[in-house]
């Protein structure tokens, strides 16, 4: 991983493959770089930023109407410039950008090598230049050739290829994302929208097993046989603008200050305040299943943690598991099971492991994802979209809040249980999370505690996801050590580690066990440290702590909805004010590809 860019066509390979990496930027990486073929293919590829790359570019013009760039994020082999993408066979004839493992490489790196191949890196990557390679030895022509190096590799991949001598990119995924996009002076093909949506909105999803075949005037997609396969053309709903700063300093910034429209555009139609009820069209064909499970990761576990704890409070057996540790051997799964993918990209390679497993153990299966025709859109038998938007910080801001609201909506239309005072509280959510961005004083507390030694983060019922998602945020953009959990747990070890240089954030909301939480608040006090309470007022909880983060009163189930948005700008102060690289935290990529 981590993204892959490719273009044909005539409005200059190099301007269009670097504008291209600049728009993936957001996924995180620590290389860069890119190939353009003509009569030969030219490599350019540098460890670090895309600017370090820029520098290693050549002056003037550059002739080739064909070349592909990767941004890559390590896997196999530590980040250096042999390491980077793209990567090529000896000789020089094949050129290849690659996302996800290919779980077989030392075989096929061994077998190449008793076969008097030399590699240059410690990538899993470069096996695939060097089996295009043998297979044009063997006579093969490009599109064969290609066809037959992708045929021996196991594992996940997305796979961009240009040749020497010819103006046409190769493509193929299993288990990573690529798209292509259909321009009216080229096309292209990226591992995400953003990295060429301002030359086209028209795209076209790849599928699993398929292959992609562009040059300038064509786009042909083919199965593993060679048939061609009938596409559709998509027209993306954003633009570049969307996708821009906008004048703030940094894209989760933005995207903060973006959730009030991001929790409209996730109700929509959806909510109707006059009837007093929630209609997801997408969601009619769902009836109460025996039991819901969540699948998820990260910042989408947390949401499924809320959703999970919904449906339970109406009736539904509900968990929530880590993607990663969910296996359909050890749990009851079956046709009565309705499984339930949260992600936001719909890439994330353990919860795409996860949804295939149960759509093979004959469970529904439901994607919550903020990306239309994403593989978990594709992959599964239902989908709600929280059209959050496009969200270009790593660190996940408006589509947790948006995930949030979703996952409240389903959990009304499984159940049919319409909480009127719900559904007002979902018709000012977006108001009263202006407020608390218009007066939030989560930067004089960023300040307060910018040298402390840890940062603990505790609540109950709905606010303990809450706790864990405000823990994450500051430990992905700030590098500073943090921990969340449910409050009751303070008490049985952690309370160990707490000094006058930890401060605590106690989410304190009324519906959520207040009087319990405010016991835990005391025991923090009279260990001598300091408590900043995240509050709606309830129990005076103020009166126990160093400072308080007010949130507006509304339903017990979305308090912690705005208790999260304050947690977020502590986090984004704290790191803005040590200098962090906020957008592109370190080691971190935005979609996770690889399991």
């Amino acid at each position: 991983m981590c993204g892959i860019v490719g273009y044909v066509g005539d409005d200059g390979v190099l301007e269009v493959l670097m504008d291209g990496l600049s728009g993936l930027e957001y996924r995180g990486y620590d290389s860069a770089g890119i190939a353009m073929a003509e009569s030969s293919i030219s490599v350019h590829k540098r460890q670090g930023d895309i600017s370090a790359l820029e520098e290693a570019l050549p002056d003037g013009s550059v002739e080739a109407t064909a070349g592909i760039g990767h941004t890559r994020w390590s896997t196999h082999g530590p980040p250096s410039d042999a390491n980077a993408h793209p990567h090529t066979d000896e000789s020089g004839r094949v050129a290849v950008v690659h996302n996800g493992i290919i779980e077989n490489y030392q075989q096929l790196r061994d077998d190449l090598e008793a076969a008097g191949h030399s590699f240059d890196s410690d990538t899993d990557t470069e096996v695939v230049p060097h089996l295009i390679a043998a297979a044009r030895d063997d006579g093969a022509d490009r599109e064969s050739a290609f066809r037959r190096a992708i045929g021996r590799l196991e594992g996940s991949y997305a796979i961009a290829v240009v040749f020497s001598g010819s103006e046409t990119v190769y493509a193929a995924r299993n288990e990573s994302p690529l798209v292509l996009g259909v321009g009216d002076d080229g096309h292209y093909l990226a591992s995400d929208v953003p990295a060429f949506i301002e030359y086209t909105d028209r795209i076209i999803y790849l599928d699993d097993g398929e292959f992609a075949r562009i040059d300038e005037s064509t786009v042909v997609v083919t199965d593993t046989d060679g048939t061609v396969v009938d596409t559709s053309i998509e027209t993306v709903e954003w633009d570049a603008e969307d996708a821009g700063k906008s004048g703030y300093d940094h894209y989760m910034l933005k995207e903060i200050n973006e959730q009030p429209t991001a929790v409209r555009q996730c109700c929509g139609e959806r909510v109707s305040e006059l009837e007093r009820t929630i209609d997801v069209d997408s969601l009619s064909a769902l009836s109460v299943p025996e039991r819901v499970q969540f699948v998820a990761c990260g910042t989408s576990y947390h949401a499924a943690l809320y959703g999970a704890r919904l449906l339970r409070e109406r009736g539904v057996p509900a968990t929530a598991f880590l993607a990663s540790e969910y296996d359909t051997a050890t749990l009851p799964v079956d046709e009565s099971t309705l499984v339930v993918g949260v992600t936001q990209s719909g890439e994330t390679a353990d919860t795409m492991g996860a949804l295939r497993g149960a759509n093979g153990a004959g469970a529904t299966t439901l994607a919550v994802t903020n990306v239309v025709g994403s593989s978990a859109a594709r992959t599964c038998d239902h989908v709600m979209y929280v059209r959050a938007g496009p969200e270009i910080g790593v660190a996940a801001t408006k589509t947790f809040v948006s995930q949030q609201i979703a996952l409240a909506m389903l959990a009304c239309e499984l159940t049919d249980e319409y909480d009127d005072d719900l559904v007002e509280a979902l018709r000012d959510l977006p108001d009263k999370l202006q407020s608390i961005l218009d007066s939030s004083s989560g930067r004089e507390i960023a300040r307060e505690y910018l040298e402390a030694d840890a940062y603990f983060f505790i609540g109950r019922g709905y606010n303990a996801p809450v706790a864990l998602e405000g823990a994450l945020k500051m430990k992905e953009i700030t590098y500073k050590h943090a921990e969340g959990f449910p409050a009751g747990e303070l008490k049985h070890g952690p309370l160990a580690l707490v000094t006058d240089r930890t401060p605590v954030f106690a989410l304190v909301t009324a519906g959520s066990n207040p009087t319990k939480t405010i016991g835990n608040v005391k025991e923090v006090e009279t260990r001598g440290g300091p408590v900043v309470a995240v509050t709606d007022g309830c129990d005076d909880v103020a009166r126990y702590a160093d400072h308080v983060l007010e949130v507006p009163e509304t339903h017990s189930a979305l308090a912690p909805v705005l208790g999260n948005v304050q947690l977020q700008l502590v986090s984004y102060w704290v790191a803005n004010e040590l200098g962090r690289s906020i957008d592109k935290p370190r080691n971190l990529a935005k979609s996770v590809t690889v399991e």
